[in-house]
């Protein structure tokens, strides 16, 4: 197929990748130029607007950073500029309600397809696509679905599988703030970083959170899922909740916390480096050590 993708951060640049290995004709964009260039050596084209990039391809993916960015390209220069016969599947983390208008403004032709899994996960071919939409729709965009990951959830509309993709994003968030938390205990009682190590790391920890464990220890700026994106997404579950008039305490701190490592200089760092909020005396964020904060409980 010939396939357009715009949006050139690692997981674009990951998609790309990893769709020029199934076989594919891709072509990519990026709002900034340059972005694109490590891949652009290895056989994808990079055009200059989205009007060249998205002209006479079979399928336009959109990998971008948030509502906003969504919404200025795709009811942008993509709507004026798609082709008839073109499908469009929308792979960024963006809110239920924009998904659902773009599957309104692209009629016939638009799926939503978040992934779960790093950019690593895309190119190794290991990564699950949670697909919503028309099942026709779905059924045009196999070859391309099927050369990206062999493990495909699918769902009947683009909200439910944005929904799915959140609910997934907040429990691994959480996870993280909670063992940056327990972390930050075991420190201020004593225990060294390899005594951490081999208490949490090998056992106690779910698959997800294993894998950021000793990134969590360093304090890891690097990787790709930022503490800016983070917020965004834990905000995004949120809406979700109070749209049904639901209350979530633990998701509305944790986008306060990932807010505060992104404002504190570590807006581009990877969620790990969220522990770095503890690292003063292991104290929580904006709390002075004081008899209310260090009472016990009954």
């Amino acid at each position: 197929m010939d396939i357009a993708v715009l949006g050139m951060g690692r997981m674009g640049q990951a998609l790309a990748r990893r769709l020029l290995r199934g076989g594919h004709q891709v072509t990519v964009w990026n709002r900034t130029k340059g972005a694109a260039r490590d891949i652009v050596s290895v056989g994808v084209v990079e055009a200059p607007t989205v009007t060249d990039a998205v002209h006479g391809v079979d399928v336009v993916v959109t990998m971008l950073s948030d509502d906003a960015a969504v919404r200025a390209v795709a009811l942008g220069e993509l709507r004026s500029s798609i082709g008839s016969t073109t499908s469009y599947a929308d792979c960024s983390t963006i809110s239920p309600t924009l998904s659902d208008e773009l599957a309104e403004r692209f009629p016939d032709r638009f799926v939503a397809m978040p992934i779960m899994g790093g950019p690593a996960a895309v190119v190794a071919g290991h990564a699950t696509l949670l697909v919503g939409g028309d099942g026709d729709v779905v059924d045009r965009l196999s070859p391309m679905i099927s050369s990206l990951s062999d493990t495909v959830r699918r769902y009947d509309t683009a909200s439910l599988a944005i929904t799915a993709k959140l609910t997934s994003n907040l429990l691994l968030l959480s996870g993280v703030v909670g063992l940056a938390e327990s972390v930050a205990v075991g420190r201020c009682g004593g225990l060294s970083d390899d005594q951490l190590r081999d208490l949490l790391g090998a056992r106690a920890l779910a698959p997800g959170l294993q894998n950021r464990f000793d990134s969590v220890l360093a304090g890891s700026h690097s990787g790709w899922w930022t503490t800016v994106l983070a917020a965004k997404d834990a905000g995004l579950a949120l809406g979700i909740a109070h749209a049904a008039e639901v209350e979530l305490p633990m998701a509305a701190a944790v986008r306060h916390l990932y807010a505060a490592a992104a404002s504190s200089g570590l807006n581009d760092a990877d969620i790990a480096a969220v522990t770095n909020l503890y690292r003063s005396a292991g104290q929580a964020p904006g709390r002075a050590a004081d008899s209310s904060s260090t009472g016990s409980s009954s």
